[in-house]
């Protein structure tokens, strides 16, 4: 790629989370039996109306501010008109010319570059319905169509052309889903099709300003996908212009089996679709005031809240990214420093022991059992000397495997530190007794020994010896000897 740039612009389609479709009142709910969440409307059965979803209209002003985008005070819905099984009517409610919201933009960092990516449009449509096809798209000889999905409310995120590379394309989509989690407008569930992408790539001559030809790849529906699938489609289109030959406008999907895109019709144009204003529903005059309410009404969001983290709490830029890069992740953080008032204690168990156990156990922080409540707990017993670090280890493992309160675990199983003096200068002796040859290393000046003796102290007591307290008795045992 010395010779060519690549150019990538994503079409995002969202999923709202309203309890209704759009234009009807049949369910969103996901799943169900094939062709049962449907009504007259969203079949569009002859001699039917579509009412518009208010709650589609806010969640659309919601995510459009988040993506810092100009709302539109004039807005309609269009009919675009195609000739397709996932549409029973033949045409799809979408806006074209006049869409709810626009000229935003979202900054993404790719190493340690922070690069601004503008966002064209932010419009409303209707979902389709979906193809359940008997092998691949490519090779099926039949499809099947369930219309539990048709009618579902989409937003449609439109990029600029301003993605550089797969890389920055999958930073982009990382980032847009986190931001639309926060404003609470969709669950963003890729394995639910709650969120997926069309991605436009093409490539040109280093230094050009001339767009090089675009395909279009569909329905990308994981980071992954995304990723591979643009890195594929790269070097497809590099092989072909080193070849002399010329990119074809095209539409193509994803193999994931293969690890290819596949032609699978030729690119269509706006007119194409034939677009026009539906005559069934009426324009939109937004109010101002509306759209304040709603800005008003936003959480902080991932940005702001990585700043305050670095600039309220002390963290590292690294660790207020992690935390803030969910809405579950940053809650949990919230909710535990509201009870545990140390905040780089709070962030060291979740990037550490909290990381490893969910990634070891393929466990969403949804559905973990161990709550912010409960390491606040687990944090302030190591602080009252009740429990040591290491044995808050073994009790942390035990309260994410079960749920239960760490007090609780601590009585059952026995594992209250040992602070008393005598009894652990009991075991220092039977220790340093039993180990002449490292004492004797730490007094002719080998610091490492004193680990080694501590080591021993603890596997003795079974890591119950307050460590501090050790460490401090081994000391002045072995100082006390060497005079």
């Amino acid at each position: 790629m010395t010779n060519y740039e690549t150019v990538i612009g994503l079409e995002v389609h969202v999923e709202l989370k309203t309890r209704s479709k759009i234009f009807c009142d049949s369910t969103t709910e996901f799943g169900g039996e094939p062709n049962t969440h449907v009504c007259p409307v969203c079949l569009g059965l002859p001699g039917v109306l579509p009412v518009v979803n208010k709650t589609v209209v806010e969640y659309a002003i919601r995510a459009a501010l988040a993506l810092n985008c100009q709302i539109a005070g004039f807005s309609k819905f269009d009919r675009k008109n195609y000739y397709y099984p996932d549409m029973p009517k033949n045409y799809q409610i979408s806006q074209y010319d006049l869409p709810i919201a626009g000229h935003g933009y979202l900054d993404i960092d790719v190493n340690n570059e922070v690069r601004r990516i503008g966002i064209t449009r932010l419009h409303m449509e209707e979902d389709t319905g979906k193809l359940v096809h008997q092998g691949t798209i490519t090779t099926t000889p039949y499809s099947l169509v369930d219309y539990n999905r048709a009618g579902v409310p989409l937003v449609e995120i439109v990029s600029g052309p301003d993605l550089r590379s797969p890389e920055e394309a999958r930073v982009y989509m990382e980032k847009l889903k986190t931001i639309i989690q926060y404003t609470g407008v969709s669950d963003c569930k890729m394995e639910e099709g709650s969120l997926r992408c069309d991605a436009n790539i093409s490539i040109r001559p280093v230094g050009s300003e001339q767009f090089g030809t675009k395909t279009e790849i569909k329905n990308l529906n994981s980071f992954k996908a995304l990723y591979r699938a643009l890195s594929y489609e790269v070097e497809r289109q590099t092989g072909v212009l080193n070849k002399g030959g010329r990119i074809v406008q095209e539409t193509r999907t994803w193999d994931e089996r293969e690890g290819v895109t596949l032609p699978l019709r030729s690119k269509e144009y706006a007119h194409d679709y034939r677009y026009f204003p539906d005559p069934d529903l009426v324009p939109m005059i937004i109010d101002p005031e509306w759209v304040e309410d709603i800005r008003r009404s936003l959480p902080e969001l991932p940005d702001a809240l990585r700043e305050r983290y670095m600039q309220e709490y002390g963290l590292p830029g690294y660790d207020a990214g992690i935390l803030t890069s969910t809405k579950e992740l940053a809650d949990f953080f919230e909710s535990c420093v509201s009870a545990y008032p140390n905040p780089k204690a709070v962030s060291n168990w979740m990037m550490g022991d909290l990381s490893r156990l969910l990634n070891a156990g393929g466990v969403e922080l949804t559905a973990c059992k161990i709550k912010p409540a409960q390491l606040a707990s687990l944090l302030q017993l190591m602080d009252e000397g009740i429990i040591s670090g290491r044995i808050a280890k073994t009790v942390f493992e035990e309260m994410f495997a079960s749920g239960k309160d760490p007090g609780d675990i601590v009585k059952e199983k026995g594992l209250v530190q040992i602070s008393d003096k005598s009894a652990i200068m009991a075991v220092v002796e039977d220790v340093l007794a039993k180990n002449p040859k490292s004492a004797a290393d730490f007094r002719a000046g080998k610091e490492r020994a004193l680990g080694f003796l501590v080591g021993q102290v603890m596997k003795t007591t079974r890591g119950k010896a307050n460590p501090e307290l050790v460490d401090k008795l081994l000391k002045e045992k072995l100082l006390q000897e060497k005079l």
